[in-house]
């Protein structure tokens, strides 16, 4: 069985969309690369995710966002030729980026939870907000590497829904605060 691991950067208050820029339509866009000192050491996860990455899932508009860009990049240089999976349900074959490994149009929650029965390591979400709400709610994701900035948004997408289900208990496997503020916080979902 594969784990399949949310990782990205998420405000105090939840909201982990846009950390680069204005794309998702509110004020606060670029959260991520302003008005906080940078702190190499706060950034440590990410290579260190690197090393767990067997292969990459987007949901449709984050793969859409990061194809043209990461399959040049070369802080991403190691992520080029892994599996990569879209989930979407409009996406089609000849949307697919050449050139940045084998790529895999799943369409649906049930196809994810069929891939996750197979063989191989971790599989990671990269942003993806929408995706990782849906496949939370299906009780899919296995572990959450989060780094939080202290900072408040009020508006943007959230990494988990609201809606009234089942407690779901995490184990925090590792933790770390930094000066800048960013904390590292590393959960296992418990089954």
């Amino acid at each position: 069985m594969r784990d399949l691991v949310y990782t990205g950067f998420m405000s105090l208050d939840g909201i982990v969309d846009s950390p680069g820029g204005p794309e998702e339509g509110h004020r606060s866009g670029g959260w991520v690369v302003k008005d906080l000192e940078f702190v190499p050491e706060a950034w440590s996860l990410k290579g260190e995710e690197l090393a767990d990455t067997t292969a990459l899932m987007f949901g449709r508009h984050s793969y859409e966002a990061f194809a043209p860009v990461w399959p040049g990049s070369a802080d991403h240089a190691g992520y080029k030729e892994l599996p990569k999976y879209v989930v979407s349900q409009t996406l089609t074959d000849d949307a697919v980026v050449d050139g940045w490994g084998p790529t895999t149009i799943l369409r649906s929650t049930a196809d994810v939870a069929a891939l996750k029965q197979g063989e191989g390591g971790a599989i990671f979400i990269h942003g993806s907000a929408e995706l990782a709400r849906r496949l939370s709610d299906a009780d899919l994701i296995d572990q959450y590497n989060l780094l939080v900035f202290p900072v408040l948004l009020g508006a943007g997408k959230s990494l988990f829904g609201r809606a009234d289900r089942d407690k779901r208990m995490l184990t925090l496997r590792e933790s770390e605060s930094y000066a800048n503020g960013i904390l590292k916080l590393v959960y296992s979902v418990k089954r």
